[in-house]
């Protein structure tokens, strides 16, 4: 971090990656043991983070070059300026794991163009710098040899409107506002089922794109999948990315109780599998009850930002 009078600039150690995510091989090895506990209070805290970088009174510059997802997007998708690369690979993939776009990704995925949010926070698809750009995850766009550069000269005092406009080019056209026709067509429907129903009927027309996104679709947890689908349509209403970080705390609260993230995380990353069991493993067969039990309230363990 470069911490200046006027401004914050939020950076990667490497190249590789500007943050990847949580510890979840900690957390499932915890949650294995039946200690819910540290999980639950990392999380806690952890939103508390993200709300306080979303109202920060100082600029907060983001340098998202390379990998940037799930926690990643939680420490520089809230900032006031968002900077993208060539080299960024950003994505909200937590539902092929059992998990829920959290970290705010409600509030940003519920605000993006359309219905661009739904397809992106319910497949876990990944952005490239142009589509987060298009979907509100990041405002600008800078080649990443001009990072070092852009931030000595914000370290320098610089004024920092005046070197995003000096530093930053226009992205490469992005496939999401190209496939935004299909995206509001298959995930503006009433439900998961109704979702995955017309991306079925559009792949067999023929659409690639409905072809990748029901494989996705049908790929991921279920439970998280509807629950997603719910937390976003509640968040379209939301006044605040608070009330956004509430919600998404109820599931996660919950999640380690539940087979789904376990399962999903021995698959992905401890045995390798990526042949997660889900239970239900259909999203016909996930219930409205199921999804309410998910994000309903807490009582006296209700998140709070302060």
């Amino acid at each position: 971090m470069v911490d200046t009078e006027w401004w914050d600039v939020i950076d990667a150690a490497g190249d590789k990656a500007f943050c990847a995510g949580g510890d979840i091989q900690q957390i499932y090895a915890l949650g294995k043991a039946g200690d819910f506990e540290p999980a639950r209070r990392f999380w806690f805290e952890e939103y508390r983070v993200n709300a306080l970088i979303a109202n920060y009174p100082k600029p907060y510059v983001a340098l998202m070059d390379g990998i940037t997802m799930g926690g990643g997007v939680g420490v520089g998708g809230h900032g006031s300026h968002r900077i993208v690369t060539e080299r960024t690979m950003l994505a909200m993939p937590e539902v092929g794991i059992g998990f829920l776009p959290d970290v705010g990704g409600t509030w940003l995925l519920s605000r993006a163009p359309g219905r661009t949010g739904y397809y992106l926070g319910m497949t876990g698809a990944r952005m490239d710098a142009a589509d987060a750009i298009h979907a509100g995850f990041a405002d600008s766009y800078m080649e990443s040899g001009k990072l070092g550069a852009f931030a000595e000269k914000l370290a320098g005092g610089g004024d920092i409107d005046s070197a995003i406009a000096e530093f930053a080019t226009e992205p490469p056209e992005n496939k999401l506002a190209a496939a935004r026709a299909e995206i509001d067509d298959a995930f503006g429907r009433a439900d998961p089922v109704a979702i995955a129903t017309r991306l079925g009927e559009m792949a067999d027309a023929g659409s690639h794109w409905a072809a990748s996104a029901l494989k996705a679709l049908r790929r991921a947890a279920p439970l998280s999948v509807a629950s997603t689908f719910k937390a976003l349509r509640r968040a379209e209403d939301f006044t605040s990315i608070e009330q956004c970080l509430a919600l998404e705390y109820r599931f996660s609260h919950r999640v380690l109780a539940n087979h789904d993230f376990l399962e999903g995380v021995r698959a992905a990353v401890i045995d390798k599998d990526r042949n997660p069991q889900w239970r239900p493993d259909r999203l016909e067969d996930i219930t409205p009850d199921m999804v309410q039990t998910m994000l309903g309230p807490l009582g006296e363990a209700e998140w709070t930002p302060n």
